[in-house]
């Protein structure tokens, strides 16, 4: 028998718009909301951050967030509604930046009611809000969950732990909800990636060991930067709008990890005779160790898991760490801006340390 040819009847295509869509969450992001059918636009500096976007099938719109911004104009001529605007950008200081993502989130709000549409906007925080929680075996032990208190340790993340709520409060222009990842795996690796290059270097030390002033009890909570994608893309798909706008959402893994879980995946990865262990008092402190690496957070995340089904897939950081160390050097190969950010915040932190 033939196939019918008679068209079926589809929706009208739903429209995202993010910011950062050349970082890390950002361009998880977009491709994410690109296969789930979206038409997406992504915001980037510079022109020549556009090619990687292209490359994705997400539509690139040049210009940097201010209260001045004209990158609007541009956004205009492919459409006058936007479904979903995430936010995936920060600048230090955060407070500056909060003013520009707010006065383009409610010009592209107003724009967008004005033709029928109501806005979700889902901006990014992280989970470091909460600062930091004991370390595995302490007795009474427990994760943050959205109700903890929120108490940043370091100071240069109160301006965004804050400033972000303010999203929730515009209710008659747009619906919000803040959401805060736990440190992400995967690709070019974010800040795990300080654990490859300082793994690889201590392969080719006469020791071949790898040595951390830091407690291996520390809980390293991840989740992979694809996993976390997807987490937006179902609170922006669920159907009820209601139980997503106003509220905050904390994604990681379904289990936590320790540094002596990644230590015995690293040793065994880069073949360190040595191991990775605890350093002694005259060993040499490795800058940027504190905050890549002993930070120690458990992060609970079924309040996303109940609401909309979302889990984590993908494998955690030790468990599948060859895969994830390849692709890192992939990255650095290929001189991905990622894996450049990083690297230049690594070297900022050790020429600190020189001064």
């Amino acid at each position: 028998m033939a196939e019918s040819t008679t068209p079926v009847a589809r929706p009208q295509p739903k429209t995202a718009f993010v910011t950062g869509a050349n970082g890390y969450i950002g361009f998880a992001v977009c491709r994410a909301f690109v296969r789930a059918g979206y038409r997406v636009f992504g915001l980037v500096r510079r022109l020549e951050s556009a090619t990687n976007l292209v490359a994705e099938e997400i539509i690139p719109i040049i210009g940097s967030i201010s209260k001045d911004a004209t990158f609007l104009d541009d956004l205009s001529k492919y459409t006058k509604t936007v479904d979903v605007i995430v936010s995936c950008t920060e600048q230090i200081p955060f407070e500056e930046h909060f003013e520009g993502i707010l006065s383009f989130v409610q010009k592209l709000a107003t724009t967008s009611n004005q033709n029928g549409v109501k806005p979700l906007v889902l901006a990014s925080s992280g989970c470091k809000d909460y600062g930091t929680t004991d370390v595995h075996g302490a007795p009474g032990l427990a994760p943050h969950t959205e109700e903890s208190p929120l108490q940043p340790t370091m100071e240069i993340l109160h301006g965004r732990t804050y400033r972000s709520l303010e999203l929730l409060e515009y209710t008659s222009l747009f619906d919000a909800a803040v959401i805060r990842p736990t440190p992400l795996f995967g690709y070019d690796s974010s800040y795990y990636g300080f654990a490859f290059e300082e793994a690889a270097a201590a392969a080719k030390t006469p020791e071949s060991a790898l040595k951390l002033h830091l407690d291996f009890n520390t809980i390293l909570h991840g989740c992979h930067v694809d996993d976390c994608a997807e987490a937006y893309l179902a609170l922006a798909q669920h159907p009820d709008r209601g139980a997503v706008a106003g509220e905050c959402f904390n994604i990681s893994g379904y289990r936590y990890e320790t540094l002596a879980d990644l230590a015995k995946a690293l040793a065994a990865e880069y073949g360190l005779r040595g191991g990775v262990v605890p350093a002694s008092a005259g060993d040499r402190a490795l800058p940027f160790a504190d905050l890549a690496l002993g930070y120690s957070q458990w992060v609970d995340s079924s309040k996303i898991r109940r609401l909309t089904g979302w889990t984590d897939k993908r494998m955690l950081l030790a468990e599948n760490l060859h895969v994830y160390r390849v692709a890192y050097e992939e990255a650095a190969r290929k001189g991905h801006e990622g894996v450049l950010r990083v690297k230049e915040r690594i070297a900022g932190a050790l020429a600190g340390a020189r001064k």
